[in-house]
């Protein structure tokens, strides 16, 4: 893929050539003159001769456009803000507090999403939007209200590790112990096992 794309970049007539390309896997975000869309397309799939490889685009609509899950908004005043994206068959079904995982997986899925927010949004109001959209889902499959304080203050509290070199003392293997998961049971054997 990656051949194929310089190739094709460089091989591109002057008048088409992107002004930004980013590609994670098989998904492109590029800026370029919204009139030469189709042509570099074209190009781009007359590179690769052995026809496996099709290149399709998405303009930006009414503003916005959505690449992996980020959607990119362009404001008024030609800047752009960032937002969660979420498709359109997006059904809010995470992992059901009621499920027979340890609390700490549960609020992995909270801090999770509270991560993507605080990484992708670039504005404070839609930050605040994007964490009640987080809430409700979560609410919605069982989540209790002192699950997202315990999570925020966790996030807060966290600081950042500092690295140090190990001596061989201390990079020696302790062992470890993989036990099926058995509410109650299993929170009391890997609190013992960590010592």
């Amino acid at each position: 893929m990656e051949a194929l794309e310089q190739q094709a970049i460089a091989t591109a007539p002057l008048d088409c050539r992107p002004k930004l390309w980013l590609r994670y896997v098989d998904d492109v975000l590029e800026v370029i003159n919204k009139d030469n869309v189709q042509q570099l397309t074209d190009h781009i799939n007359r590179v690769d001769k052995s026809g496996s490889i099709k290149f399709t685009f998405e303009q930006e609509t009414e503003g916005s456009l959505p690449f992996l899950d980020t959607l990119i908004v362009r404001k008024d005043d030609g800047t752009v803000k960032l937002m969660v994206y979420r498709k359109p068959t997006h059904t809010d079904q995470y992992l059901n507090y009621q499920s027979h995982h340890p609390l700490h997986q549960k609020l992995g899925v909270i801090r999770s999403l509270y991560y993507r927010k605080d990484t992708i949004v670039t504005e404070e109001a839609d930050k605040e939007e994007e964490e009640k959209k987080v809430q409700k889902a979560l609410q919605t499959c069982g989540y209790p209200n002192w699950t997202f304080e315990k999570v925020k203050d966790q996030m807060q509290s966290v600081k950042p590790k500092k690295v140090t070199k190990k001596t061989d003392e201390n990079s020696k293997s302790k062992g470890m112990v993989v036990l099926p998961y058995v509410k109650g049971v299993t929170e009391r054997v890997s609190r013992v096992m960590k010592n």
